[in-house]
């Protein structure tokens, strides 16, 4: 089953990547998620191939658009027009979930804070997702993953060698569909509360609260042990060898993720060719490793440095401790136990181009998701006018404003 959410109607006023990744995932789940876009250029992130800052794809694919926003339904309002406001709250009438980036200022002065979507409907549910809380001296300052997400909160768990830059992100949106996973799951958990109780909860959600999130251990640990900071192990310092990073002879890379050391040296040094490190003194149990952890790291790196990753893919196979290759993005999309289980999906563009999508991480009843495409610019305002009760010379006069696209 992939409609766990149908008949549930989401009301998405929000751009960029992170809380309308929200809407997608519960798109991806068979809501009906309709999402508010001012009639000139609409979400910003539609700009982003424009300026050159993403580059289009076969077909003039936008794939920072399609990513969060597979699904979903567009309609074009201003939003500052009090036409467009009017019908804003007609939709929320019709809606279970109302979802929001929009900053505080611009919530109050569009006035479509949380009492202004109840008086239309008082059993929706609010939803907002913030750089930095909505409390605080910061409450009402923008964010983006790049900086609240992973510089703010993530960033520094990592120690910084002097004179050196701190590591950068590892890709765009990284923060952004973690937090827009999270916002889906609270929406989630609201619906059910309010389907139990009668209580439409408000639901938040930040950048900085997700990156916090994902740091929590070293920040459990830091608080714990009065340290600003936890030392950094590195591949010298391990206290278990089979634990961590190995190149091979075509320069890729391996992880063995072996936590239990005595239970799986054995089967490793079989399938690695080197059944004598069993009986060398140095090696013999997980207590001599750890004290001679840089002489096993050497004696391992010149091993997996005499075959290709393919080779030593074979010849760990079936081992019995756990491990993994590195793999590029273009390796993912065509990896077999991605395939296999439906974590690439096909989806066609609006001008009949197919490309890969990845849905998110969640299936129900062991069935993965139909994907569909991004809408364009304001692609279904019509027809959602319409099943407002609008006839079509009151749709032509608002058009005639500027309020609707």
């Amino acid at each position: 089953m992939t409609g766990m959410m149908s008949g549930v109607r989401v009301l998405e006023v929000a751009g960029w990547t992170y809380v309308p990744a929200a809407g997608a995932v519960l798109a991806e789940w068979g809501a009906d998620v309709i999402k508010i876009e001012h009639p000139e250029g609409g979400d910003p992130q539609r700009g982003l191939v424009t300026m050159g800052f993403v580059q289009a794809g076969p077909g003039g694919i936008n794939h920072m658009i399609e990513l969060p926003n597979r699904g979903k339904r567009s309609v074009g309002l201003d939003l500052k027009t009090e036409s467009g406001r009017n019908l804003l709250l007609r939709l929320a009438a019709t809606s279970d979930v109302f979802l929001t980036n929009m900053r505080p200022a611009a919530i109050a002065a569009l006035r479509l804070g949380v009492d202004d979507v109840r008086a239309a409907n008082p059993n929706i549910i609010y939803v907002r997702g913030t750089g930095q809380g909505v409390r605080g001296a910061e409450s009402d300052k923008g964010g983006f993953d790049g900086s609240h997400f992973w510089v703010r909160t993530v960033a520094g768990i990592f120690e910084t060698p002097e004179g050196e830059f701190p590591p950068s992100q590892p890709g765009p949106a990284w923060g952004d569909l973690q937090g827009g996973l999270a916002i889906a799951g609270g929406i989630s958990a609201a619906l059910f509360h309010r389907e139990r109780t009668g209580h439409a909860a408000v639901v938040d959600n930040s950048l900085m609260a997700n990156g916090m999130w994902a740091g929590s251990a070293s920040l459990l640990a830091s608080g714990l042990f009065g340290i600003d900071q936890m030392p950094q192990m590195n591949r010298r310092n391990s206290p278990n060898p089979i634990v961590g990073l190995y190149r091979t002879k075509d320069n890729r890379f391996l992880s063995l993720m072996m936590l239990q050391a005595d239970r799986w040296w054995p089967d490793l040094i079989m399938r690695l060719g080197r059944p004598d490190l069993g009986d060398d003194p140095r090696f013999i149990d997980a207590a001599a490793r750890r004290a001679n952890v840089g002489e096993c790291i050497d004696e391992l790196d010149a091993i997996f440095a005499t075959r290709t990753l393919a080779e030593w893919r074979e010849a760990l196979a079936d081992a019995e401790g756990v491990w993994s290759a590195m793999e590029t993005p273009g390796e993912l999309l065509a990896d077999p136990q991605a395939l296999a289980n439906g974590y690439v999906r096909e989806v066609v563009s609006e001008a009949g181009a197919t490309f890969r999508m990845i849905p998110s991480p969640l299936q129900f009843d062991e069935t993965p998701p139909d994907l569909t495409r991004a809408p364009g610019h304001g692609e279904h305002t019509d027809e959602v006018l319409y099943g407002l009760g609008l006839t079509e010379d009151e749709l032509i006069d608002l058009k005639i404003s500027g309020a609707v696209l």
